[in-house]
């Protein structure tokens, strides 16, 4: 069994307090729906451009969003399909890791979504590498980290997962459970290509799974873009033979404090408005709701018939949810008859 070694230090426990205290405040502060919808979308922008980023995608923040909302971008093919693969998984990473556990076959997903069209043999997406490759510097092509062995990456793997879901690490904070995982992840290298985006976006499906970031508004890999040498330098610091993960704990919560310190003061800045947050409190909302406001935020408007379209649900169920966000003051509806649609409020 994969068991990591590290130490708290009074660095890494003192970013875990600022985190708690910055959340705190975001968890409580108001947010009406849009604004939620604005800061989730910015955030997987932010996100996706600086993951790919970091493996020297040339696209820039404006190009991903762009193609976020599906405008044209001139750039070539395999930059475009890579940040839109990074878009996909972030949209849809609910759906590609259901339930309370992370398993081997939601990892494979994973990367063979953010992998599809982008490698030379089809054969790699989404499965374990059968040869033996190296992290080398772009420039010099000096070996700067030689992973395991082929053969020893099913069962490492096998272990690692199984950490993942034990009560143990079910009872570790989010964020020293997300940065383990990332290191170690990267450390087996699975795959022929794709681990350090595959490894990001494990580390944000662990705190989106563990609760920390349920409404999906830190952009953690801004972090490690802003300073790539510092990122690789953390990750290779760590001594392969003793493996101990302190000084890059130290660096991750790091990371995610900065991270979570930026949205605490852009959910300030939107939620100023202390009589309105007195009078109707923080309006939370279920997946189904989100998606009829994210839906509204990028279209405008949004008639019965559109709703039962991308819920798949009855006319009468379609209603009910409508009346639910109506009810909540998230939307109203206008016109009548045919012309009867629904607009944000």
């Amino acid at each position: 069994m994969f068991k990591p070694r590290y130490t708290i230090t009074h660095a890494t426990l003192n970013r875990l307090t600022q985190i708690a205290r910055a959340q705190e405040v975001i968890q409580h502060a108001h947010l009406v729906p849009k604004w939620e919808i604005s800061l989730r979308r910015e955030a997987i922008i932010r996100q996706a451009h600086a993951s790919t980023s970091i493996e020297g995608n040339p696209l820039s923040l404006e190009q991903v969003s762009d193609l976020a909302h599906g405008r044209t971008v001139m750039a070539a093919r395999r930059a475009k399909q890579e940040v839109i693969n990074y878009l996909g998984v972030l949209e849809h990473l609910h759906e590609l890791s259901p339930g309370e556990k992370i398993t081997e076959a939601q990892v494979l997903a994973v990367h063979r979504w953010l992998t599809r069209g982008m490698l030379d043999n089809p054969k790699y997406v989404g499965a374990y590498r059968k040869m033996q490759v190296v992290v080398a510097n772009r420039l010099t092509r000096e070996v700067i980290f030689r992973p395991p062995q082929a053969k020893d990456v099913p069962r490492l793997m096998k272990e690692f997962t199984s950490w993942l879901n034990v009560k143990q690490t079910a009872t570790l904070n989010p964020v020293l459970a997300a940065g383990i995982a990332h290191y170690e992840f990267v450390r087996i290298h699975p795959f022929v290509d794709g681990n350090g985006r595959t490894a990001r976006t494990l580390a944000t499906l662990i705190l989106y799974k563990r609760g920390f970031d349920t409404k999906r508004f830190f952009a953690l890999d801004d972090y490690y873009d802003s300073d790539r040498p510092a990122y690789y330098a953390a990750l290779n610091n760590v001594n392969p033979k003793t493996q101990d993960l302190t000084a890059w704990l130290e660096y991750f919560a790091e990371g995610v404090a900065v991270s979570v310190e930026q949205v605490r003061e852009k959910v300030l800045r939107l939620s100023r408005d202390s009589h309105k947050r007195a009078q109707t409190g923080q309006v939370a909302l279920s997946e189904r709701q989100m998606r009829i406001v994210e839906f509204l935020h990028d279209r405008g408007r949004m008639t019965n018939k559109e709703l039962r379209s991308m819920l798949k649900v009855s006319r009468q169920a379609a209603l009910k949810e409508l009346n639910k966000l109506i009810q909540l003051d998230v939307i109203h509806p206008e016109g009548h008859g045919r012309s009867l649609h629904y607009v944000l409020s």
